[in-house]
């Protein structure tokens, strides 16, 4: 129970001492004042001054002194003062006479003391007789009392009752940072995920205010919740400060979020302080924070240690951390003991890292379920993979339901493979809306394919002679080429060089189809050998033909046979013409036998 507390009303008619060391009073000067004030009475309630019993009373019991502050409070409150008899009853309450406290608070409230009455309300509550308790509250709280405001607030919050939140914002109002604060949470819970407000503009602006009232007056969580506001705007260095503040005070919470914030300001050892002071008081996402800055730092044995101290804290990411650890040592029979502890616990992307070790060690039987558990959770990966899975068993059916699930929640390769079903399916639109977000997403072979869509709907471009300038807008279906080929897609580069070509571009041709050649890509081979044969390079154009061939090409290996037979080395060129029958197409295979033939009655000759 709160002492003295018609405190604010003694300040107001100047019964009650003053706190010490204000208004430029030294701290030895206020004890001076408040040891002669309590002289003085002392002096007053011997002397039979009703008000100087209460006060001295209520002095002495501040300080604790219960023996010496009950005389003189149940002399008062023999003489009818109501503050007396408020304060006899937190004297007895304090004393453990629960029953015979409430008594002198009845009397107390009876005469008006809206504290008394608070106390009485929250007794009544204590008893679990909530409709006393909501009565003598309601009284308090009609008088103006903080306290009772907030009590009373609680009670109708605990009946789910709607006019709890008025209550909490009058005790907000007249200064209770416990119900500012929860004023704030109670509007924060209107909101949708990372403060959006929907329909409801307004809550979010005024949580925000709450949660600075009541941090400003200390409130740990407050000023924890108002940095992460903050952070969440990007105001980080004010976030910054809050978190700070919260943390000092012995917020754990806000000591690992300072943290994470001084990690992304590029200042790792000062974010590791704030780490080991918040893990140390029992933070499991800033024990994992450690292991994993000791991980980067090659010091897996200090980086386990605190794996196992957010585990220890309940922090099921421990287990899962510890997992992908033994994982990467190569323990892998540890890894998959510390996969299935965190995904028994609910760790879904611990049961999408488990099926993916059992998956590889050939359990495809044992993977499907936790897989499938993973991806029931919410895992974009594991429905990804659930999609591979069911595609290798050849169940397009299924394995496209579970990649549209991975695409839908923004799964980059999963909207690819949706794109390329609705390509198969004929499904145009379908498949450019699904090749489009995987392109977004940064998927060479989604821009690459999103190009040929487009690429088809174009109307023929006019032709022009090898070397003529042209100065065309680039298409769309071009722009997805050349970020596909930016990226080092082999066929997106060829066809980037080839759109260059047909505009008359042979620099930039060149340069593409060479990208290409050198990434292992046979037509660019062939490509760039045909444009340096017709600009009179044919040496150079027939090694890459030469490394075109070699990697299959019937054309490029035809090319050579005609290049050998040209110089007179018929024997080189037959074996060329023989390859390019062997590799084909059905035309470059005809053609080079004909060849083939020619050649052989050459050397026979």
């Amino acid at each position: 129970m709160d002492v003295m507390g018609d405190k604010a009303t003694l300040f107001e008619t100047g019964r009650f001492v003053q706190p010490s060391g204000r208004d430029g009073v030294g701290v030895g000067e206020a004890a001076d004042d408040a040891a002669a004030e309590e002289v003085q009475q002392r002096l007053a309630a011997e002397a039979g001054d009703v008000e100087a019993m209460s006060v001295l009373g209520a002095l002495l019991l501040r300080r604790g002194d219960l023996d010496g502050a009950e005389p003189h409070l149940r002399a008062a409150t023999a003489a009818g003062d109501r503050a007396a008899a408020n304060n006899l009853g937190v004297l007895l309450h304090q004393r453990g006479y629960a029953d015979d406290a409430a008594g002198w608070w009845r009397i107390a409230a009876v005469a008006g003391s809206a504290a008394a009455a608070h106390a009485l309300g929250r007794h009544h509550r204590e008893r679990g007789d909530e409709p006393a308790a909501e009565y003598w509250l309601r009284q308090s709280a009609e008088q103006g009392h903080a306290l009772g405001a907030y009590a009373l607030a609680d009670l109708l919050e605990h009946r789910q009752d709607a006019g709890a939140e008025q209550w909490m914002r009058i005790a907000a109002e007249r200064g209770h940072r416990e119900a500012a604060y929860r004023l704030a949470r109670a509007l924060d819970r209107r909101l949708g995920p990372e403060g959006d407000v929907g329909d409801d503009h307004g809550a979010g602006a005024e949580a925000e205010l709450w949660y600075r009232q009541a941090a400003a007056r200390g409130h740990r969580r407050a000023a924890l919740h108002l940095g992460a506001i903050l952070e969440r705007r990007g105001a980080l260095k004010e976030a910054g400060r809050w978190y700070l503040t919260s943390a000092k005070d012995g917020e754990a919470r806000a000591a690992c979020a300072l943290g994470f914030l001084l990690r992304d300001a590029g200042d790792t050892e000062s974010a590791a302080v704030w780490w080991l002071r918040a893990a140390q008081d029992g933070d499991g996402n800033a024990a994992n924070a450690l292991g994993a800055l000791h991980a980067e730092r090659g010091e897996p044995q200090t980086a386990e240690r605190w794996y196992r101290a957010a585990m220890d804290a309940g922090d099921d990411n421990g287990a899962y951390n510890l997992g992908l650890l033994c994982a990467e040592q190569g323990r892998t029979a540890q890894a998959e003991q510390w996969y299935r502890r965190a995904a028994y616990a609910g760790h879904r992307e611990a049961a999408n890292a488990l099926a993916i070790l059992l998956l590889q060690g050939g359990d495809t039987a044992g993977a499907e379920p936790w897989f499938s558990k993973a991806a029931e959770a919410g895992s974009v990966d594991a429905a990804f993979n659930l999609g591979i899975l069911f595609a290798g068993r050849g169940e397009e059916a299924v394995a496209l339901r579970w990649y549209e699930r991975a695409a839908a929640a923004g799964h980059t390769e999963a909207a690819l493979q949706v794109g390329i079903a609705r390509l198969r399916e004929g499904d145009e639109a379908g498949a450019e809306r699904h090749l489009r977000c995987a392109a977004g997403g940064g998927s060479a072979e989604a821009a690459y394919r999103l190009a040929t869509v487009l690429d088809a709907r174009r109307p023929p471009a006019p032709e022009h002679s090898l070397g003529e300038p042209v100065h065309e807008e680039k298409s769309e279906c071009e722009e997805w080429y050349e970020r596909a080929a930016s990226q080092g897609h082999r066929r997106a580069q060829v066809r980037v060089g080839m759109l260059a070509a047909a505009r008359g571009d042979v620099v930039e041709a060149a340069r593409w189809y060479r990208e290409a050649a050198e990434a292992g890509s046979r037509n660019g081979a062939f490509n760039l050998g045909l444009l340096l044969a017709r600009e009179g390079s044919e040496p150079e154009a027939a090694v890459w033909w030469a490394r075109a061939a070699d990697a299959g090409h019937g054309r490029a290996a035809l090319r050579l046979a005609l290049v050998y037979a040209r110089r007179g080395e018929l024997a080189e060129g037959q074996r060329w013409a023989d390859r390019a029958v062997a590799l084909g197409p059905a035309e470059v295979s005809e053609r080079a036998a004909r060849l083939r033939d020619a050649l052989r009655e050459e050397l026979s000759a």
